[in-house]
């Protein structure tokens, strides 16, 4: 990708033509920094009437443990400012797993049901973490795992560290696991920036291994990913 905004449109292109060929799709969404300017794309595109996301079922990939909804940090928020908000996915159809669960075991089987019994999810959107960890599934996480709590590595604290109070910045979070994400029937891996060219180049090296748990896309027979990396003084 050339830059920023092409690599946003090309991830909404292929969200939408998912929904042109499916209207009542199972959809697997991801936050952080990339994302947004996919979603930007698809509520532009949603008020000029160009698509609908009625019929769509959502299933985020991940939540961070100790957060409410009205907490700006959770992805429950994430999603209601940059896409849930703005467009007509019915609130019973938007699922994003609870980090405040009293049984947080019990949440995550009851999400990995959720999704079983929604039929599957048909596209499912990843990032890339600089180690490797697609979700929260940080490395060494089995390629037969579901969804599951998980403890954040270091690396992943530093990264995500921008967003919060470094005090108050979570140790754990509820993750699809690398089995959930692959049992998807498409995956589009979204990654932007120049932190992430390692991360890329080792995925490139078709390499599957535990401890780069992105490698596992590896074994997926329809993965697309769209990579773009900021000119010279961007940023």
């Amino acid at each position: 990708m050339k830059d920023y905004e092409e690599l946003s449109e090309k991830a909404a292109e292929i969200l939408m033509k998912q929904l042109e060929s499916k209207p009542d799709s199972v959809i697997g969404l991801a936050t952080g920094g990339t994302p947004i300017g996919m979603y930007r794309q698809l509520v532009s595109r949603f008020k000029r009437e160009e698509i609908s996301f009625a019929r769509v079922t959502a299933f985020n990939l991940d939540e961070y443990i100790g957060l409410g909804k009205e907490q700006p940090e959770s992805f429950y928020s994430y999603m209601e400012h940059h896409f849930f908000g703005h467009v007509d996915i019915p609130v019973a159809s938007r699922h994003i797993p609870d980090g405040m669960a009293e049984n947080l075991e019990g949440a995550c089987e009851a999400y990995e049901s959720s999704i079983e019994a929604s039929g599957g999810i048909d596209l499912q959107v990843v990032g890339i973490g600089q180690n490797g960890h697609i979700g929260f599934n940080e490395p060494g996480t089995s390629f037969q795992s579901r969804t599951h709590v998980t403890e954040l590595s270091a690396s992943t604290r530093r990264a995500n560290a921008k967003y919060f109070d470094v005090k108050e910045m979570p140790e754990q979070a509820i993750t699809m696991g690398l089995q959930t994400i692959m049992k998807a029937r498409s995956i589009v891996l979204l990654a932007y920036g120049h932190e992430k060219r390692d991360a890329l180049a080792q995925l490139r090296t078709g390499k599957i291994t535990g401890s780069f748990p992105a490698s596992c896309l590896h074994e997926h027979p329809n993965v697309t990913v769209l990579y773009g990396e900021e000119s010279e003084g961007e940023g």
